[in-house]
């Protein structure tokens, strides 16, 4: 994966800001309405589409509408280029901290 993918920061872009991760803690619960995610938030209508199209654009949620009430779902496989990033980076630093205790290591018997 690329250094700067796109997709990449809009899915961290999403998850920088707590009110949505708590929608989406929720949504792994199940399907909600647009009602039922606003209501712990104490946030207006017109912020909370704005929060939800963030995640939408992030592909981190879908919508569907029903006469006049839009409900929301998550897709965790979403998540799936983090996690890959992630592990990429983990095994970068892993290896990196294993060269550095081995060098430590050699910098220890060599005083002895």
């Amino acid at each position: 994966m690329a250094k700067h993918d796109p997709d990449l920061s809009r899915l961290f872009h999403a998850l920088s800001d707590a009110t949505r991760r708590a929608m989406l803690a929720q949504l792994a619960e199940g399907p909600a309405t647009v009602s039922d995610l606003a209501a712990p938030t104490g946030l207006r209508l017109p912020t909370i589409m704005r929060h939800l199209a963030v995640l939408e654009e992030a592909g981190l949620i879908t919508t569907t509408k029903g006469g006049r009430i839009r409900s929301c779902a998550f897709v965790p496989q979403a998540l799936d280029p983090m996690r890959t990033w992630m592990d990429d980076q983990r095994a970068i630093w892993e290896a990196r901290l294993d060269r550095l205790d081995d060098y430590v290591m050699k910098l220890m018997e060599a005083r002895k």
